[in-house]
């Protein structure tokens, strides 16, 4: 797939898409700032002006059942928030 893996649709990033031209992605853990610059000014054909990057880690989960208590863990991944030049804009929703 290459370096980003998926885009992070939630309100609070749409939000933040629509007043301030930042876009969240989920990407691969050992992608760098310049590597992921790259990769969206590639991928969507804009001007990327900054890159902030986030390391989420996994976290244990458990929950009781009838069959009793059942623990397993969420995966760790990173998160790049993008700003992208003044007037740009990224549509996720256009191939849908």
């Amino acid at each position: 797939m290459g370096i980003i893996i998926k885009p992070v649709v939630t309100e609070k990033m749409t939000l933040l898409g629509e007043k301030l031209q930042r876009y969240g992605f989920i990407v691969q853990k050992s992608a760098n700032k310049l590597q992921i610059k790259k990769a969206v000014e590639e991928t969507y054909g804009v001007e990327v002006t900054e890159v902030n990057t986030m390391n989420y880690a996994g976290k244990s989960k458990s929950r009781f059942t009838k069959a009793g208590l059942l623990t397993g863990r969420s995966n760790s991944y990173k998160k790049a928030i993008i700003t992208i030049a003044e007037g740009e804009t990224i549509d996720f929703y256009s191939n849908i």
